[in-house]
């Protein structure tokens, strides 16, 4: 008699990290989540079927709220609120804290949630698929101008965006000016004159006010701002540690390398002219 296998993976999943969300669309594991975020269902609008409940942000939402989703697995990023932590584990649910850095980080991160679910291969065959769009950007634009590129992740504070991002911009064709992932001024960033401005702010979407941000700052002497090169990313595109960052890849270098590459969807240019002349609608 053939002995049986069951599948101890987990079933029910609660994300409380957008990442999370589209690495388990990625890897075919969709089906798994049974409550997430708002923020997740922006990212993935394909969790808003399938009768999942859609809790708080990974920052707010109470311990009985997720367990009342009655997971065996919740996903969340690190720090996460300690009391909600607490709660979930002594409640006999795994909990697993998501702390990215790097691309490699986010690979691991890629690999482990693929192996909690049992989709290790699907996993594997996401990040090589990631590898390999990254370095067929980094051939495209080998040999090409490598102009300085500022990216923030936030503006008042005005905060440059994670490593990783540094290394999409590198693999962009850019130099990545700053200090990833820390604080910094307006006053710095026009010393260091970029060539190129990328605003992506968490939560914002791609409405970012470039032309009253620019203004506001005292930006108008700066290079990127003189010859129009101040963009907004989609906020998911660059702040969403997941597969989708090879969609914020391409919209980074049609902001490095312009006549080059196409603009693609989630990428907004400033309209330079405004910058001196009038006022932004989001004034």
């Amino acid at each position: 008699m053939e002995p049986v296998i069951s599948d101890y993976t987990p079933r029910r999943v609660v994300c409380l990290q957008p990442s999370a969300t589209v690495i388990l669309a990625a890897i075919g594991r969709l089906d798994r989540i049974v409550a997430c975020t708002r923020y997740c269902a922006d990212v993935c609008p394909e969790v808003k079927s399938g009768g999942r409940s859609i809790i708080a942000d990974s920052w707010t939402a109470q311990s009985r709220q997720i367990l009342g989703a009655r997971p065996d697995l919740v996903i969340g990023a690190v720090p996460y609120q300690e009391k909600s932590v607490v709660e979930i584990l002594k409640a006999g649910v795994r909990f697993l804290g998501l702390a990215p850095k790097t691309l490699v980080d986010i690979y691991a991160d890629i690999a482990t949630i693929a192996g909690a679910v049992g989709a290790g291969e699907a996993g594997l065959a996401v990040i090589a698929d990631m590898q390999r769009e990254i370095e067929m950007v980094k051939e495209q634009v080998n040999g090409k101008n490598r102009l300085r590129v500022f990216c923030e992740e936030w503006g008042k504070p005005l905060i440059a965006s994670q490593r990783w991002v540094a290394e999409l911009v590198e693999a962009a064709g850019g130099e990545f000016l700053g200090d990833a992932g820390t604080q910094t001024s307006a006053e710095s960033i026009l010393a260091m004159d970029p060539e190129v401005v990328v605003a992506a702010w968490c939560g914002a979407g791609d409405r970012v006010p470039l032309e009253k941000m620019a203004r506001d700052r005292k930006w108008q002497q700066m290079s990127a701002v003189r010859e129009g090169r101040v963009y907004c990313i989609s906020d998911e595109l660059l702040n969403t540690p997941a597969p989708t960052l090879v969609r914020g890849l391409h919209a980074l270098v049609a902001a490095i390398h312009p006549g080059s590459f196409p603009q693609p969807d989630g990428l907004r240019c400033i309209n330079a002219g405004r910058v001196r002349t009038h006022a932004s609608r989001f004034e």
